[in-house]
């Protein structure tokens, strides 16, 4: 049985989903501990080391556990918050904490490429570590962080399509299910073609996006 242009929609739809919630829960997650790395680190605005080093090594646990891995390790937990461990909702757990640890450190290497001088002059005005953050930091780094963010985004795509290999749904099943197990060349070259297509329109778009910012 072949694919039909269907399930190539319906597929494509569910690795729209996983990456566009995954994508939202992640910066959720990840934007704040990005901002913590480096406002509580040694010599910033709020420095606390105690929170640092915390927060640092949290990510770097879940940052050298291979998605697979990670995948297959978080299946209890999966179960636990949406009552199943197959399908495209339940990929979305596995994916969040994969990439949330992974958009903190972009964010963190972002506001790290911020001049020191735009700190120093912002608190020579008075301005208090929130304020410094929001209207001096963060719009400061905003042209990287749109990059940073394309990467991630990126990389979800990436991962969405390894979830097919445990039943997460989208591309990556059916590529899986029919151009693997069914040896379904021409289905195996869609699935890629299509993939490529996605990641080539999130590249272009995060870096016109990053370009008119810059402008600005």
């Amino acid at each position: 049985m072949l694919v039909n242009s269907e399930q190539i929609i319906e597929a494509l739809i569910e690795t729209i989903q996983m990456v566009a919630f995954s994508l939202l829960f992640s910066i959720l997650l990840g934007l704040p501990l990005g901002i913590l790395l480096v406002v509580t680190r040694k010599g910033h605005l709020i420095e606390n080391l105690t929170i640092f080093n915390v927060l640092n090594g949290i990510i770097n646990i879940f940052r050298s556990v291979p998605f697979i891995i990670l995948l297959v390790a978080m299946i209890p937990v999966t179960r636990f918050i949406v009552g199943t461990s197959i399908g495209t909702t339940a990929a979305i757990v596995p994916l969040v904490f994969y990439a949330g640890p992974y958009i903190a450190r972009l964010v963190e290497n972002s506001l790290l490429e911020v001049e020191p001088g735009v700190i120093e002059a912002a608190e020579a005005m008075g301005a208090t570590p929130w304020q410094i953050i929001t209207k001096f930091l963060l719009p400061e780094a905003l042209s990287s962080l749109v990059l940073a963010l394309t990467i991630a985004t990126i990389g979800l795509v990436g991962a969405s399509a390894m979830a097919g290999a445990v039943g997460g749904g989208g591309i990556g099943d059916l590529a899986i299910t029919y151009g693997y197990q069914r040896f379904d060349t021409i289905t195996m070259i869609i699935t890629v073609a299509i993939l490529i297509v996605i990641v080539q329109g999130l590249q272009s778009f995060g870096n016109i996006a990053a370009k008119k910012i810059r402008r600005r």
